[in-house]
């Protein structure tokens, strides 16, 4: 009990200096937050005003055992919430793959993980939130209180504000996980495969608590499989010498493997997918000089922006008498049905292997208006992240995957480049509903604009 009531004490405490520097922000100037890491993958303005202070909003508040809860600050990441949760044999309902996602950015800026074939997405299992609004007021929302900005939330990305605290539910977990690694030849047999389970929840006899997949090419896919368990055994490490990604290719048919829960939840953390190859780090020799501590997200995350803010890649480009080359990081959701198509388009389009394979179903039959994706339907979230060659005109690939996009009845999220036009983006993205609770929660638009931000990189 005392250490509750320190850490809702510490809450208080940091939701009071937010509102102080709030307060301390100019008249007419933007609101931003003061924050150390971002997961967003597109380029900002410079911005000169002092942002909102966080400091004090990173921690878990409080977990609820029996009503299988959590109380967390807005600026928890999810690495903290899985360490406390999981001594209790519980996790969030769905865990973003990388460790210094916070909670109030999966909300805000969608997240998605291997049980969100059934668990949909990460605000879906939001009961409330304490939004700091722009007009400087903390309100509570949920589902029937300001119920419009609840709604609406999910997709701003904090432009209608900021996450305070939130209250999520969690689900019980087992030790470990028992996973199976299925090959497939033919990316229209894999679908169907995955759209099997996704409507039964059973693979072979057993039931599928976790599924993704990993595309290398045309010919050679896989689903994983994942199943809660118990039973003791010896478990896989892929956090030291062994690259996850790697151990699931074989030949033909199925392979097994065993990882402890907490080690699933981050397989892909150490390596950042499979990006972690692009610094290096897959390379056995710097493997081995490379500490394990710095094998993770968060490292390449800061390498990447210093390649951005020197420009390093073209530089070398440059030596090599290449083109510079165009970034291409995109996570998009096409229905189920046409997702077999999309991956022939893409991989004959888009020179971009491996692709991450994530099904999704929204369990909330009202609907999220800023990510108008089909309530109770089934949907793949494919993703990519790397670089091709430049186009003609600047974000030449990335315009053209838009387009497709749309063609194949998609969206995508938008925490990478875009390249909207206005009236684009407001058909795509809600524009109407988003403008109406913008109006309402932020007549003096001290936060940016949602189009602003996402498109036009302010």
């Amino acid at each position: 009990m005392p250490a509750l009531v320190d850490a809702k004490r510490a809450h208080a405490a940091g939701v009071q200096r937010l509102l102080e520097s709030y307060r301390a922000v100019p008249d007419g100037a933007p609101i931003r937050l003061a924050k150390p890491t971002s997961n967003l993958f597109r380029a900002r303005a410079k911005n000169t005003v002092p942002g909102l202070d966080t400091s004090g909003l990173t921690g878990v508040i409080a977990i609820d055992e029996e009503a299988r809860t959590a109380d967390v600050a807005g600026m928890c990441t999810y690495d903290d919430l899985v360490a406390q949760a999981l001594p209790h044999g519980l996790a969030p309902l769905v865990v973003p793959q990388l460790k210094t996602i916070t909670l109030g950015g999966a909300v805000t800026g969608l997240g998605i993980e291997s049980t969100s074939f059934r668990n949909g997405l990460p605000h879906e299992s939001v009961r409330e939130m304490d939004i700091l609004t722009g007009t400087g007021e903390v309100l509570t929302v949920s589902p029937t209180e300001h119920a419009d900005l609840y709604r609406a939330f999910p997709n701003s990305y904090g432009t209608l504000g900021y996450a305070v605290r939130l209250r999520i539910e969690l689900e019980p977990v087992k030790p470990f996980v028992a996973l199976s690694h299925l090959r497939f030849h033919s990316l229209v047999d894999l679908i169907r495969a995955m759209h099997g389970i996704i409507e039964t929840g059973m693979f072979d006899g057993d039931v599928v608590d976790y599924l993704d997949g990993v595309v290398f090419n045309a010919a050679e896919s896989y689903l994983c499989l994942g199943r809660k368990t118990s039973a003791p055994g010896p478990v896989s490490d892929y956090t030291g010498q062994q690259i996850y990604y790697r151990s699931i290719q074989h030949d033909s048919g199925v392979t097994d493997d065993r990882l402890t829960i907490h080690d699933y939840l981050w397989r892909w953390d150490t390596d950042w997918f499979w990006c972690s190859e692009a610094f290096g780090a897959q390379n056995p020799r710097v493997r081995r000089l490379w500490p394990q501590r710095y094998r993770r997200s968060s490292v390449y995350g800061k390498l990447m922006k210093y390649e951005q803010r020197f420009h390093i890649g073209d530089r070398i480009e440059k030596l090599a008498g290449r083109p510079p080359r165009e970034r291409v990081v995109q996570d998009i959701e096409v229905p189920i049905e046409r997702c077999a198509e999309f991956l022939d388009w893409f991989l004959d389009t888009v020179p971009i292997t491996p692709v991450w394979l994530c099904p999704l179903r929204l369990q909330d039959d009202t609907g999220w208006p800023l990510y108008p994706i089909g309530p109770r339907q089934n949907y793949v979230n494919v993703g990519f992240w790397s670089t091709v060659p430049v186009g003609s005109t600047a974000g030449a690939t990335n315009r053209l995957i838009e387009r497709a996009v749309r063609d194949f009845d998609g969206h995508k999220s938008l925490y990478s480049d875009s390249y909207y036009s206005r009236a684009e983006f407001d058909e795509l993205y809600g524009g109407e509903n988003y403008r109406a609770v913008k109006n309402r929660y932020d007549p003096d638009s001290r936060l940016l604009d949602l189009y602003a931000k996402a498109v036009q990189r302010r």
